[in-house]
């Protein structure tokens, strides 16, 4: 190896060695968010599959958790923190595939400084946190057939295929690799397919995902019902499309997206600075998935998130840029110089930096109300809520059910019912599981999710709720919700609630209302179709 090349690798070490200790750090800051205590269920109840998604971050979850027999933030987030340091390693080998160590160096650093790669997918615990690692390297596997497909063997097409097939397993639009691999070999490679190893690729794949089709087969393809009707809205959104585009710009970090930009104006440098044909794959691998969700933004309500995996081949290309850029004058004297990191990189870093430091300062500091002042809704929409509040008021609830039990006021199994996947993921996670309480959800299935499933695990564990049974309801007035409509029919009566305030630097954050629901009389009906076996 270089000397230049140690010089990078080292570097690339310290970035990424520093990156995870931020991000221990804010694990211990910050609260699990909706998202992250619904995928804890995931790892309650592993699957192949569930109601939203494939299994592995569940599975990814169980592993870093050591089988949940350690639990808690930093448990939940290790496994997004490390599939975030493994993939900003792939994309600075990528790079160095494609060009040169130090377009690798400086790719990895836009990864590092997107927000979505970096904090939303490589902090936070979401389906997307492993699927980006098996992203990157199957397009690491694919630019390596693309700049050497004479030394592409048998075991790189086997490794191809199953890194296309963990993504799946991660997120089902992981199978848009090989829609974007696919469309690159038919318009400019098209010899492939000639290439039996190509098939075998692919068969490993589909092997990957039986599982999933296996459990949908299973659970009447539940999965893609309720996907389906995220997008099948007619009639043109506007709205919703600006929405989708600013909501990009604000996740990628609005200066890491105009760095990708400026690089994709410039074809011609761009043509010049790739000195292989990498460039049309690197284009397939990431425009099309982006401009086929800003389609369906014109119809349909979106996440500015669902883009995200496509900006990865966008950095790569990015990488190439920039590294011709921005040290052409010491390159001059040697092609092998390591290369600085461009200006507009750097002020992204400073950007995320202030970001971070802001949003801790807002929470702990300098506390605002900058959701809902009204009683009936009190924090809603107020960020702040999103990641703190749930450890005290768990507290204070603990002290609750301990008088109440002294006391003898309620009775039986006394579970926590709910209604929704927020905020029954946090009651679970955070005030449930600590009190080894059972969480049993009334509603419909489009509103419980996962729920529905843990629903009959307890009816297994003969934990259910029973006739007779008294019962906890918990409502954040930040996620108001009316008991006595929803659980009125199953209840003898419903108690006026005890109310649980917030406060964080004499700033009312929002109340927590603790509803008694007294002498269970109905038993709710299963919320799965008779025909769903699980």
């Amino acid at each position: 190896m270089s000397t230049t090349a140690t010089s990078y690798s080292k570097k690339m070490c310290w970035l990424i060695g520093l990156t995870i200790l931020v991000k221990i750090c804010l694990s211990f800051f910050l609260e699990l968010g909706n998202d992250e205590v619904y995928y804890y269920t995931y790892a309650l109840q592993p699957d192949w599959n569930h109601f939203d998604h494939p299994g592995m971050v569940g599975w990814m979850m169980r592993l870093t958790s050591l089988n949940l027999n350690w639990v808690n933030t930093l448990s939940m987030r290790l496994g997004s923190i490390f599939c975030a340091a493994g993939a900003s390693w792939v994309l600075f080998r990528t790079g160095t595939l494609l060009k040169d160590e130090s377009a690798g160096y400086i790719a990895a650093w836009i990864y590092t400084l997107s927000i979505y790669t970096s904090i939303i997918a490589g902090l936070f615990v979401l389906p997307d946190s492993p699927q980006l690692l098996f992203f990157t390297l199957s397009i690491y596997w694919m630019v390596k057939y693309v700049v050497a497909p004479q030394s592409f063997t048998t075991k790189d097409w086997i490794l191809l295929g199953l890194f296309i097939g963990l993504a799946t397993l991660s997120k089902v639009h992981g199978l848009y690799l090989w829609i974007g691999f696919g469309a690159y070999i038919l318009f400019h490679h098209t010899k492939t397919l000639k290439n039996r190893n190509l098939y075998l690729a692919i068969l490993i794949t589909i092997v990957c995902i039986l599982p999933i089709l296996y459990w949908n087969i299973q659970n009447d393809f539940i999965t893609y019902r309720y996907h389906s009707k995220r997008v099948m809205h007619t009639g043109l959104l506007v709205d919703s499309f600006i929405q989708q585009i600013i909501g990009e710009l604000l996740y990628q970090n609005p200066l890491v997206y105009i760095a990708v930009l400026v690089s994709l104006l410039n074809r011609k440098r761009l043509k010049t600075a790739f000195q292989n044909a990498a460039l049309p794959l690197l284009l397939w691998l990431s425009l099309p998935l982006i401009f086929t969700f800003w389609g369906l933004s014109l119809f349909n309500p979106t996440l500015p998130h669902w883009t995200g995996p496509g900006f990865i081949a966008l950095f790569l290309i990015a990488g190439v840029y920039w590294s011709g850029r921005s040290n052409r004058k010491l390159k001059d004297a040697d092609p092998n110089k390591a290369a600085n990191i461009p200006l507009i990189i750097k002020w992204a870093g400073g950007l995320l930096g202030v970001l971070i430091i802001g949003f801790l300062l807002l929470v702990y500091v300098f506390p605002k109300q900058l959701g809902s002042d009204k009683l009936s809704n009190l924090g809603e929409y107020n960020p702040i809520n999103d990641v703190t509040g749930w450890n005290d008021f768990s507290v204070a609830f603990e002290n609750i059910v301990i008088k109440n039990k002294q006391s003898g006021e309620m009775k039986g199994s006394t579970p926590i019912i709910v209604n929704k996947w927020f905020p029954a993921g946090h009651i679970l996670f955070y005030t449930a599981r600590p009190l080894q309480m059972s969480v049993f959800a009334i509603g419909a299935l489009e509103d419980v999710h996962k729920f529905a499933w843990l629903n009959d695990r307890l009816a297994q564990q003969n934990k259910g709720l029973k006739i007779g049974d008294d019962a906890y309801c918990i409502v954040p007035s930040n996620l108001p919700s009316d008991p006595l409509l929803l659980y009125g029919n199953y209840f003898d009566k419903i108690e006026k609630p005890d109310t649980i305030p917030v406060v964080s630097k004499g700033v009312l954050l929002r109340n927590f209302y603790v509803f008694r629901l007294k002498k269970c009389l109905a038993i709710p009906p299963s919320i799965l179709p008779n025909k769903f076996t699980k």
